[in-house]
């Protein structure tokens, strides 16, 4: 694995744990609203997000790199309505793509077999996970801030 590869591994490492830590910012700010089914979604995410972290982790490990932790930006304590935080996850999630994607290819560049095999399972899931959230934020757009609907959707979404 070369250099460059590696500093990119280490940076969706860290990238990851800040999902983590956003997802959580999110999952506060839906316990305030008293949307528990919300916040259980968003805290389940952030249990995801730590799981690839150690996934990464262990791999830059596994292929002879120590990860090295970087400091993570303190995210924001509100995210507007609900349709709006849910927004924000999905181009969150977007970005999260972008970013595996291109570690991806930097892996054909280089020939580094491992870690393409490695990112194959990321880029799976973070197609599910972007069709999860593109479909929420599909459903609340519907519902348009109806608390009816709201309640009903808080309720579906803690069963997860």
């Amino acid at each position: 694995m070369s250099n460059e590869l590696s500093k990119k591994l280490n940076e969706q490492f860290n990238f990851e744990i800040e999902s983590a830590y956003i997802y959580m910012a999110m999952a506060n700010y839906m316990d305030i609203q008293g949307m528990s089914g919300f916040d259980h979604f968003f805290v389940h995410q952030a249990k995801e997000e730590m799981e690839h972290a150690k996934a990464i982790y262990d791999f830059l490990q596994e292929m002879d790199w120590a990860p090295e932790y970087e400091a993570i930006a303190k995210p924001p304590k509100e995210f507007g309505n609900f349709t709006d935080t849910f927004r924000a996850a999905y181009e969150h999630e977007q970005e999260v793509t972008s970013r595996i994607k291109a570690i991806y290819k930097e892996a054909i560049e280089v020939g580094c077999l491992d870690t393409q095999e490695f990112l194959n399972k990321f880029i799976e899931e973070q197609r599910e996970e972007e069709d999860t959230f593109r479909t929420i934020v599909e459903r609340l757009e519907r519902i348009n801030e109806s608390w009816n609907g709201l309640y009903i959707f808080d309720r579906e979404l803690a069963q997860r």
